[in-house]
């Protein structure tokens, strides 16, 4: 199975539009939207959930009441300010300590510093991951919920799901929509992949994180090709970004002009390839064919 991640190393730059357009044109594939923090993709297929399980990523503190003896060390020791001494009493004392699951970043001192033994460490729910159906075939996606963490360790487990459904369907394509920037998301995403698809726009903002993303995937030896979105609203700095990537080896796969097509396509909940045949769709379709071929001579 080959597996493509598009990624951009700013956001806004088109790449959930362009991941929905490769849903529509390749064949045997899964999909995955790995972009956990702000998950979009399923607004534009319209997924069938089929599962849906609860993530949980962080560890957090908690204070057995039982056996609080209201001392105040925890309290004292946390740095983040998440543990008050307003919980219930035990009859020893009127209120003993309580973490705010919130605030709490599980780090252990609070453990550590306890007299009596009275914390607790357990798991905690940070959001959900879903196993779904589209009209372009399945997709493992997932949300973390408001405050949520661990999203590198969401997004490992989204991709190893996905890898688990094409084997099971027997699909030999896993495409990613990663999320923007070079965290940890991104690296959960980059580590292990055939190719990555970095979208950028003509902006210098958009070279130059598209120069750190190139340094990510370099780092992990993953190859990696460029595409340009709205190439067309400054030629000088596409044409820029272009020298830098044949300068480093970099193949771009192709040139998308801006086009009102692309809102267009967002109103109706599909691609730009599903509405029509004009110049951006044709561009896509190219990238498409490119991407393709590149990801077909990786090893």
């Amino acid at each position: 199975m080959k597996e493509l991640v598009v990624l951009s190393g700013k956001g806004g730059t088109g790449k959930t539009s362009l991941v929905a357009a490769f849903a529509a044109l390749a064949e045997r594939k899964v999909l995955a939207d790995c972009d956990v923090d702000a998950a979009d993709l399923h607004l534009i297929l319209s997924p069938r959930t089929l599962q849906v399980q609860e993530f949980q990523g962080r560890r957090r503190a908690r204070i057995v009441s039982d056996l609080c003896a209201g001392c105040g060390a925890c309290a004292e020791h946390c740095r983040f300010g998440a543990i008050a001494l307003d919980g219930p009493g035990n009859g020893a004392i009127a209120k003993t300590y309580r973490v705010d699951p919130l605030a709490c970043e599980g780090c252990g001192v609070c453990g550590y510093v306890c007299p009596t033994h009275a914390v607790a460490f357990g798991l905690g729910r940070d959001g959900e991951w879903y196993i779904s159906e589209t009209r372009h075939g399945p997709m493992v996606h997932a949300r973390l919920d408001p405050g949520g963490e661990n999203s590198g360790k969401l997004v490992t487990l989204v991709r190893e799901r996905a890898r688990e459904l094409a084997k099971e369907r027997d699909l030999d394509l896993l495409v990613v929509d990663g999320s923007p920037g070079i965290g940890c998301p991104v690296i959960a995403s980059v580590a292990g992949t055939d190719l990555v698809l970095g979208l950028a726009e003509p902006t210098l903002s958009s070279q130059h994180d598209l120069e750190r993303l190139a340094a990510l995937t370099a780092h992990f030896r993953t190859p990696m090709v460029v595409c340009l979105n709205r190439a067309d609203l400054n030629s000088e700095v596409a044409s820029a970004i272009e020298r830098w990537c044949a300068t480093r080896g970099i193949r771009v796969v192709g040139r998308i002009p801006y086009d009102p097509v692309f809102n267009q396509a967002l109103v109706q909940r599909k691609s730009v390839v599903e509405i029509g045949d004009g110049p951006a769709a044709r561009a896509v379709r190219e990238v498409w064919e490119e991407t393709r071929a590149a990801l077909a001579a990786t090893r």
